[in-house]
């Protein structure tokens, strides 16, 4: 088996990264194929910058056809190039995302353009036809089979990992002030209109006069201008002065602003496996998330579950944690328990199983070198 791994910062990145420094027998083709042509996304489908993807595309195909192993392809936007190979393939899916972007009238992230849908056509043409697949949550496997019709038999669920000697209880604290922490993008399917709504709910009953709202992590991608959105919803709800836009905090920094908030909130509308969660119980620090989506099945009981849809119930899960001592550190330490299940040795164990299932031995220790 020969694992690819990108050169990116993304979750789906270190996703690779994590399981390569685990799987030291299992050879690595690295490419920045992913970052330099299949993440871009909104492109025109005859500008310049498509052009140079479409070299890139052929070109790291070239170099897949040249392997004399099966491949493992670490997330599913790569899966487009599974149909041009000889060799089987196994493909890691993390979310359906994209697709129901395709599929619905509003977007979780944009609505895709042409370049974007035949892409996208390939993506899920090449998870249909992979020899297996890994989902990261029971979530993204019922989607799979149901929206995608991947046979139930050829998808094996992997729950992936945190970083634990990163994410853990820390004394350090980013503010002096109390105040709750959205962690990650703006785009539609974060839901942090329905946050804002909840904060500003909050600030309104005057019992939380030094409340903040920090939102750490950039505003999404080059789709839309996220930002200018969220900007407009903080204005309207008159909590302008409250909120703090930390787009840049260093991965070492970041336990400190879970440690230190009152609470996490992740209202999302869909994730297919949700990180933040499980970084911040690691870190105790008590979370309100979404009923939606894979949130459920990843905070079992140990986290306050509302309806991302009511901006009201958010509040009240909120309310309930600063009011009430007793129940900030039950959350708190289910969360840490619940976290503690999380890791990427698990990961790599049950990833190396479903290799063997597949019929593939990891091949003799080799680097695969790629200027891709």
């Amino acid at each position: 088996m020969i694992l690819v791994t990108t050169d990116g910062i993304g979750s789906m990145d270190q996703y690779a990264a994590a399981l390569a420094a685990r799987l030291p027998e299992v050879r690595q083709l690295p490419t920045s194929v992913y970052e330099r042509s299949v993440r871009r996304f909104n492109q025109s489908l005859l500008s310049a910058g498509t052009l140079r993807s479409l070299y890139l595309d052929v070109e790291f195909v070239r170099l897949l056809r040249e392997q004399d192993d099966a491949i493992h392809f670490p997330n599913h936007h790569l899966a487009r190039y599974g149909r041009f190979l000889r060799q089987p393939y196994v493909v890691t899916v993390h979310d359906l995302i994209r697709y129901f972007d395709l599929k619905r009238r509003t977007p979780l992230i944009h609505r895709p353009n042409l370049r974007d849908r035949l892409y996208l056509g390939l993506d899920y043409g090449g998870i249909r036809h992979a020899s297996a697949v890994i989902a990261v949550s029971r979530t993204t496997k019922a989607d799979l089979v149901e929206h995608l019709g991947v046979d139930e038999s050829r998808v094996h669920v992997v729950y992936e990992g945190i970083d634990h000697q990163q994410f853990r209880p820390v004394d350090a604290r980013p503010f002096e002030f109390p105040y709750l922490l959205f962690v990650g993008s703006e785009q539609p399917r974060k839901n942090l209109a329905a946050l804002i709504e909840a904060f500003a709910c909050l600030k309104r009953s005057g019992a939380h006069p030094d409340l903040r709202l920090v939102k750490v992590g950039a505003a999404g991608g080059r789709e839309s201008d996220y930002r200018a959105e969220t900007e407009r919803l903080v204005a309207q709800h008159g909590v302008g002065d409250f909120v703090i836009f930390d787009d840049r905090v260093h991965p070492e920094a970041l336990p400190a602003y879970y440690a230190g908030a009152e609470c996490t909130v992740m209202p999302s509308l869909y994730e297919g496996f949700g990180f933040p969660v499980l970084e911040a119980m690691a870190c105790g620090s008590p979370v309100v998330a979404s009923s939606g989506g894979s949130l459920p099945e990843i905070a079992g009981e140990a986290a306050a579950l509302v309806s991302p849809r009511d901006p009201e119930a958010i509040a009240t899960a909120i309310g309930r944690i600063l009011a009430e001592p007793w129940h900030r550190e039950d959350l708190r330490v289910r969360g840490i328990q619940r976290a503690a299940e999380f890791t990427w040795e698990r990961a790599a164990r049950e990833t190396q199983e479903v290799y063997e299932q597949f019929g593939q031995a990891p091949a003799p220790l080799r680097q695969v070198v790629s200027s891709m």
